[in-house]
């Protein structure tokens, strides 16, 4: 497919992907009936490009409006409401910037398209920022500008499914929050405030904050207050996955493309179109696919694993999260700038429960109707909770934060019977003091038995202390996580797993991080409402 002309200078290697794949076109996730409903605004000072533009998507059925004048553009979108606006950002007599605000403060349901000669990292994510749906460097092949006005018209479709759908529940069912988030601490508020803004857009968002702080249930705040509520909000644990089949889940593979792909399977980010992706601890991607991923948000198209073409063509939002500081991956090389910038277009940082000790007990009773209901009889008195276990809620550091005492309020709610008063000696806080071998030994003591014991068994018994010791100690450092914890320990994963059997240790789903094996219960379903 031809380049449509531009008076910039050839395109930047790793800003976009000339996308020129012959019958791409086919696989745009439309109808064309849309197209012809569709009202497009072309703004460009270049005649030439302008006019190329516009002439291919005419062909294509849009209806295409095109202004080469700053203010003539200016006025137009203040007093006329386009579904698509591609505006050039370096206009001769109104700045682009200047021109996005108008448009959006016309309608926000407008998708604007930034387009630049001089791309840049810093440019891309001012525009992203200030509330553009897209951006694309120029030149640009016919094809890539068909794909990206194809990709517009589908997320402008599903908006209108999400606007329609949630009138019919309002009008069925009342306004009510679609995902409750419980909080009044003030950072915790300025995240969901932010969250709160960003979701009516389609500006990727990178969640920061300790495990266990609630970052899914942000993600999904997000997801379902955005106009693409309708359809699926996909999560994928990039940690959980070894890097063969994290690539396979997410793009998908064809019949034939490695022993047991006994048929093309689409992959998740093919079942999120429309809607978003959630990538969970997104800096454990290995760079190959991190490579992957990223032209998927470039340029929308998904090939699958084994395919020498393209399969998909994808709109999908993308919300990534870590518990791990994300600058220091990039530093490290672990995860790749360019995509770090592109997913962090809004970043938002979720406070771990200790700096928001004040909501302890909104929290705390929340959990507390939750798993009453679930596990004793609905109709029986709710206990309470005492002011006595409040107050030992609030001085516990909570290192799993919100998870944790989501774990610790549902054992009470199993045990507690109906009325009572629930006292602080009732809450199962004694984990962080246990004793034994894992939870430490006083050292005079320690010493003094070694005294009595033979060498060897004396040596065997400090040795496996330790190890238990700096197991427990490995595992919370990485919260958890055993490709962080092989990191840091300098060892494979499977010394650790070898190392943790040897002493009947495993993961626990609460933040103690390692329990004995006996003491492990199966984890309930969470709440999917509180944070």
């Amino acid at each position: 497919m031809h380049q449509l002309p531009s008076a910039a200078g050839p395109e930047r290697t790793g800003t976009s992907h000339a996308v020129s794949e012959p019958g791409i076109a086919s696989l745009l996730p439309i109808n064309p009936e849309l197209h012809a409903a569709l009202r497009v605004l072309i703004v460009d000072d270049e005649r030439t490009l302008r006019e190329s533009c516009g002439s291919v998507l005419q062909v294509a059925g849009y209806n295409v409006t095109l202004c080469g004048r700053g203010q003539e553009a200016l006025e137009m979108l203040r007093r006329t409401r386009f579904d698509v606006v591609l505006l050039d950002l370096y206009m001769s007599q109104v700045p682009g910037m200047e021109l996005l605000t108008a448009c959006l403060e016309t309608s926000r349901e407008t998708l604007v398209i930034v387009m630049t000669g001089n791309p840049s990292v810093a440019t891309s994510i001012e525009a992203l920022r200030a509330g553009a749906w897209d951006y694309l460097p120029k030149p640009f092949s016919a094809t890539h500008l068909q794909i990206l006005l194809g990709r517009a018209a589908h997320a402008v479709m599903v908006a209108r499914e999400s606007s329609a759908l949630q009138t019919e529940l309002e009008r069925k069912h009342g306004h009510s929050e679609k995902v409750t988030v419980l909080g009044t601490a003030p950072a915790f508020r300025r995240a969901i405030e932010l969250a709160r803004r960003v979701a009516s857009t389609d500006a990727s968002v990178f969640i920061t904050g300790e495990s266990g702080a609630g970052k899914e249930q942000i993600a999904q705040f997000i997801h379902h207050h955005s106009r693409r509520s309708s359809r699926p909000l996909v999560a994928i644990n990039c940690a959980a996955l070894p890097e063969a089949l994290l690539e396979s889940e997410m793009f998908g593979h064809v019949k034939g493309a490695f022993t047991g792909a006994v048929r093309d399977k689409p992959g998740l980010l093919e079942m999120a179109n429309g809607g978003t992706l959630f990538l969970d601890e997104l800096t454990e991607m290995s760079k190959p696919i991190q490579a992957k991923l990223l032209r998927v948000i470039q340029d929308g198209v998904v090939r699958r694993v084994g395919s020498e073409t393209t399969d998909a063509v994808v709109n999908v939002r993308f919300i990534a999260c870590t518990n791990g500081n994300p600058e220091e991956a990039v530093k490290a090389g672990t995860l790749r700038e360019d995509l770090y910038y592109r997913l962090r277009v809004v970043p938002i940082h979720i406070p771990p429960l200790r700096e928001r000790t004040e909501d302890i007990r909104l929290l705390a009773n929340h959990f507390l109707a939750h798993y009453w209901r679930r596990h004793r009889d609905a109709s029986a008195p709710l206990p309470r909770l005492s002011e006595a276990a409040v107050r030992a809620l609030r001085v516990r550091p909570w290192r799993g934060n919100v998870r944790e005492l989501q774990n610790v309020i549902e054992h009470v709610a199993v045990l507690a019977e109906p009325s009572s008063s629930i006292r602080s000696e009732d809450l199962p806080l004694a984990a962080e003091a246990r004793g034994g071998a894992a939870g430490g030994a006083n050292p005079a003591t320690l010493i003094s038995s070694l005294l009595e014991e033979s060498y060897h068994v004396a040596r065997d018994r400090v040795i496996t202390q330790f190890e238990m010791q700096y197991l427990t100690w490995l595992l919370s450092r990485a919260s958890g996580n055993m490709s962080k914890a092989a990191r840091i320990a300098g060892v494979d994963r499977t010394t650790l797993y070898r190392l943790m059997e040897r002493h009947g240790l495993q993961r626990s789903p609460t933040p103690t991080w390692v329990v004995e094996r006996e003491a492990v219960t199966a984890p309930a379903e969470a709440p999917q409402n509180a944070a």
